[in-house]
């Protein structure tokens, strides 16, 4: 795992940047916890009182949302943080299948990275996320936030040793992969100039919009408000 780096000059500049975006500066701390996490790799204790000087509020303040929200980590993940949904549908299609096959693979439990070995040139940490609303591809996992579809115990080994291995892997409905660190840029509203790959919407999402065409139905137009009567004056 790399060292924790310092948050500098042109990092505390972007924390603000984000801040001003925001009528109320405050509103911007979550994109603003994103790029610590993108520079340090996780929320330190540096970021929190680096955040709640910008907003002028407590650190215990950013600390409370910094520890309520799963997808901040208090810890190091890898460079490819792969979650799999457990949730009701994806478990009896096959997610708990999946985290157990990953967990053994992988030799490491829950929100833990695995052991960077020989010849390995990116690290992998694991997670079991709730649902990502794409229960139409269930069983399904995600890799720095990004959906990969339909997956098998088979399937989900096959996409750890690829990401371990350095090897380019695009998600099923989106970019091609980049590193946990890049996603957080993202997620802090610094595009990387990828959200035009990969497709919007697959087959399983558009299934009722192409019935609803074949079928001639359209959606019913929105009633008129009601007629406001006016008030007659006082005599």
């Amino acid at each position: 795992m790399s060292t924790t780096a310092p948050l500098d000059d042109k990092t505390l500049a972007e924390l603000r940047e984000i801040a001003a975006r925001y009528p109320e500066p405050r509103s911007g701390l979550l994109p603003m916890l994103h790029l610590v996490q993108s520079v340090q790799g996780r929320i330190t204790p540096e970021g929190i009182e680096a955040c709640a000087a910008i907003l002028e509020i407590s650190a215990a303040d950013v600390n409370g949302v910094a520890t309520f929200y799963t997808m901040y980590k208090r810890h190091g993940v890898g460079d490819y943080h792969v979650g799999v949904c457990t949730n009701t549908l994806c478990a009896v299609m096959g997610g708990d299948a999946i985290f157990e096959r990953l967990k053994e693979h992988l030799e490491i439990g829950n929100d833990e990275v695995a052991a960077q070995r020989q010849g390995d040139s990116r690290t992998v940490s694991l997670e079991h996320i709730e649902c990502n609303a794409a229960c139409d591809y269930a069983p399904v996992m995600m890799v720095n936030w990004e959906f990969m579809d339909n997956q098998t115990p088979e399937s989900a080994v096959q996409l750890v040793e690829a990401l371990r291995s350095g090897h380019e892997v695009s998600s099923t409905r989106g970019p091609r992969l980049c590193t946990w660190r890049e996603a957080e840029r993202v997620l802090a509203g610094f595009p990387d100039g990828r959200v035009d790959e990969g497709p919007s919407a697959g087959p399983a999402s558009l299934v009722g919009l192409e019935i609803a065409r074949e079928r001639g139905w359209t959606a019913p137009e929105p009633a008129a408000p009601p007629a406001v009567e006016a008030k007659e004056a006082d005599a």
